[in-house]
């Protein structure tokens, strides 16, 4: 079985521009590229993806998981120390656990672990977040929303969501000020659409607690890391910031 790049991403909860970041960082490469250049994912490489999601929420960085890995001998050993991390935190991440168990007890066996439950629990990685910021409730009715699509849905949704993070970024090599007609527009589209997301003020309509969103994500995109190489660099991430807040204070 494998995935394509789009299919991983989507799995993963995160995006194909950040399978293509670990590619180059020398963390996780395709199990092999077709003729047309598409990349796929195998077990393995899943199962290798599955071990960096956990090391970053456990807040290492990219060559700290990079050395981890290459002085690894037996993937086993590092899956079980894993669990035990994760079960110091078990409320918060309890369907993390569980699909790392799965993983360890299937290559134990000398089984293929399923790899769609390899993955289960990965894209809830901003659950504490979103409570802290809008209450429980936002992000129940935003998780419900995301798990009761199909892949092709959630397919859909993250290449509109790569669709507007490279626009922001054409916008940024463009040269245009953030206060622009053109940077203003895209403002519009990113509030438009965060408007999809039940459970967020936009999608409500609460114009003063969406103000709010809008200009805490424009300070997020560039105060954490996780945000910042999104839009390619942290000049980038400040571009979107500051056209956020302009179309926050005059337009909304």
């Amino acid at each position: 079985m494998e995935w394509t790049i789009q299919e991983l991403a989507a799995r993963a909860g995160i995006t194909s521009r950040t399978l293509r970041h670990y590619d180059r960082f020398g963390l996780l490469a395709p199990s092999r590229v077709g003729a047309n250049g598409y990349r796929f994912y195998d077990p393995t490489a899943v199962a290798r993806l599955q071990r960096i999601l956990l090391m970053r929420r456990l807040g290492m960085g990219l060559p700290a998981i990079a050395e981890v890995l290459a002085d690894e001998v037996e993937a086993c050993d590092g899956l079980r120390a894993h669990i035990a991390a994760l079960e110091e935190e078990r409320d918060r991440i309890e369907r993390q656990l569980r699909s790392v168990r799965h993983t360890l007890e299937a290559l134990q066996a000398g089984a293929e672990p399923r790899m769609d439950v390899m993955l289960a629990g990965f894209n809830d990685h901003y659950k504490d977040e979103v409570i802290s910021r809008w209450g429980e409730r936002a992000f129940q009715a935003g998780n419900d929303w995301w798990h009761d699509k199909s892949l092709d849905q959630q397919l859909a949704w993250k290449q509109d969501t790569e669709d507007l993070v490279a626009a922001w970024v054409a916008a940024v090599k463009a040269g245009v000020s953030p206060t622009s007609e053109h940077a203003q527009s895209l403002a519009a589209r990113h509030v438009r659409w965060l408007s999809q997301i039940p459970g967020t003020p936009t999608a409500e309509g609460d114009r003063e607690r969406s103000i709010e969103m809008v200009k805490g994500l424009g300070d997020m995109y560039v105060d954490d890391p996780r945000f910042t190489g999104m839009y390619d660099d942290a000049a980038g991430a400040a571009f979107v910031r500051d056209a956020l807040q302009a179309y926050a204070r005059t337009r909304m």
